[in-house]
């Protein structure tokens, strides 16, 4: 799932573009120190989920729509989890609903100021 998880935030980062080839599972076995079977099975998550696609005898190759898949996953389910975490914990507190939305502004507002 690491694995996976790292490649994802790649794509996301646009270090690897639509149809560009994939790192193979040596590569990533390399990179992190870990067993070629290892990397092999967070590249085959990714193929499961139409992020990657494989061309006989070429390697691994990232799809045209991996990004937005990526993104789907991500904001319905890790991020949604997150925000019913907050949520509840923000409800836990006496935290109330405006309040809560100004924190998520200005923590928004201090990541896209470490951006720039």
């Amino acid at each position: 799932m690491q694995i996976a998880e790292w490649l994802e935030n790649e794509i996301l980062c646009g270090n690897i573009k639509e149809n560009e080839k994939m790192y193979s599972q040596y590569q990533l076995s390399e990179m992190f120190n870990i067993n070629p079977a290892t990397a092999a099975k967070g590249i085959n998550i990714l193929a499961d989920q139409g992020i990657l696609y494989k061309k006989r005898g070429l390697g691994m190759f990232l799809s045209a729509s991996a990004r937005e898949k990526i993104q789907y996953k991500r904001k319905n389910r890790t991020l949604k989890k997150l925000v019913e975490e907050a949520a509840a914990e923000a409800g836990r507190l006496g935290v109330g609903e405006d309040e809560l939305i100004a924190m998520l502004r200005e923590a928004k507002k201090g990541l896209d100021e470490r951006e720039k």
